[in-house]
């Protein structure tokens, strides 16, 4: 069931941004996973900026592409605090951010027009 529409979907991402930029700066990891964690936010939102959808603004990568990257990323996320992360703030953080990912992608409907 595809219950999250193109619209919520991008202000979820926009969220998602915020959310990443305020983890990276607020707990106190080494620099380099406060960097990581930074920019991926970054990339999120140029993603986001660039998706031909509701919140983008250049229109440029079609919204099932956009989903694809989201399921990637997600997938990365979860093997990542299983299998790299050895601080465990960091572990769940990435884990819980791997799942809601991946629910949020389960969740969108990538097909629709609004």
């Amino acid at each position: 069931m595809k219950v999250i529409s193109p619209r919520f979907h991008a202000i979820l991402d926009y969220l998602l941004v915020v959310s990443l930029w305020s983890v990276a700066g607020l707990y106190s990891w080494d620099s380099s996973l406060s960097a990581f964690t930074f920019v991926l936010g970054g990339i999120h939102l140029v993603l986001t900026l660039v998706t031909r959808f509701p919140g983008g603004m250049f229109k440029l990568v079609p919204f099932p592409i956009h989903g694809y990257v989201e399921l990637i990323v997600g997938i990365l996320a979860v093997l990542a605090s299983l299998f790299y992360f050895e601080e465990s703030l960091a572990k769940n953080f990435y884990l819980g951010f791997g799942i809601v990912v991946l629910v949020v992608w389960a969740l969108t409907n990538y097909r629709s027009s609004d």
